[in-house]
């Protein structure tokens, strides 16, 4: 394909003389002198290799190739003129789209104060929410598919960054009529004789119980595998077992029928934090989005 050469102000001469109908008042427009003002036009028509203009002592007037020109410039500059504004909406948050990741506990916990805060300051910006297990979490970052993540997993991983902002407790989650709910904190030898409902091992938090029970010599027998924690959490509260889950997960519509009490000896705990890619730059809106959550979720961190 042949390049043909011209610049964005040989465009807007163009532009300006058709509108006007004259170079003279084109050229006073355009604060150019008129014989500067007609080669940028000759440039223009030897490069398109056409005439864009019948020029008279008494008038200009656009050639029938010049109209069919004027129209795609003209829509060609507006969209331009689009582009770069809306890299300027972009950097001052006016528009665009925030894509983030997080594991499911930390939407009901977390989200809703941050995002609300967010979305009256910045109410054209769409924010997207993958809440997704603590891999997926991990993949969707590691990908670029979210801007950054929340999640307990990835500190090991030398391609993301991690910034720890809550540590939360495991507990035994029950039925409220069960013989151990109103127990304090309960050993995991308790637990031994209870018919237990676990998350799959392709889950992290059944890799951080197993890592936390590697030295224990008595483990409770699993009795049913579930991939999910709300799924665990279902069961539980038909009355089928027990199970331990972050305290995060029980959530308050399950509190009138399913209680959670601490474990001990070992005690189980998770970091969740904000995961981001080392060496990524995110775009203004997520950063801020970011810097929000992390001054937030860090303020109920320290109060927790």
């Amino acid at each position: 394909m042949q390049r043909i050469n011209y610049e964005l102000h040989d465009l807007q001469a163009f532009v300006a003389v058709a509108e006007r109908n004259s170079f003279r008042q084109a050229a006073a427009d355009l604060f150019l002198s008129q014989p500067a003002l007609s080669r940028r036009i000759e440039k223009l028509e030897d490069a398109l290799g056409v005439k864009l203009f019948e020029r008279t002592t008494r008038r200009v007037q656009l050639t029938n190739v010049g109209q069919v020109f004027l129209v795609n410039v003209r829509d060609a500059l507006n969209g331009l003129e689009d582009a770069v504004l809306g890299v300027a909406d972009l950097a001052a948050h006016r528009t665009g789209t925030v894509t983030f990741a997080c594991v499911p506990s930390a939407v009901w916990h977390f989200l809703p104060d941050v995002l609300k805060r967010f979305s009256a300051q910045f109410p054209k910006i769409r924010v997207r929410v993958h809440d997704e297990s603590a891999q997926d979490v991990l993949n969707l970052v590691l990908s670029g598919e979210a801007d950054f993540g929340i999640s307990f997993t990835g500190a090991e991983n030398p391609e993301i960054h991690f910034q720890p902002i809550y540590v939360e407790t495991y507990v035994l989650a029950m039925r409220n009529d069960h013989r151990l709910a109103k127990r304090k904190k309960l050993s995991w030898k308790d637990t031994v004789d209870e018919r237990y409902i676990s998350v799959a091992k392709s889950s992290g938090n059944r890799s951080v119980l197993d890592a936390a029970l590697a030295g224990v010599e008595k483990h409770p027998w699993i009795s049913c595998e579930i991939n999910h924690v709300s799924g665990i959490l279902a069961l539980v509260e038909s009355g089928l077992g027990v199970a331990a889950v972050p305290g995060l997960s029980i959530l308050p519509e399950r509190q009138s029928t399913v209680v959670g009490v601490p474990l001990v000896n070992p005690a189980v705990k998770r970091t969740l934090g904000l995961i981001s890619r080392h060496q990524h730059a995110m775009p203004p809106a997520s950063r801020t989005l970011f810097d929000m959550m992390s001054a937030s979720i860090g303020k109920q961190g320290r109060r927790a």
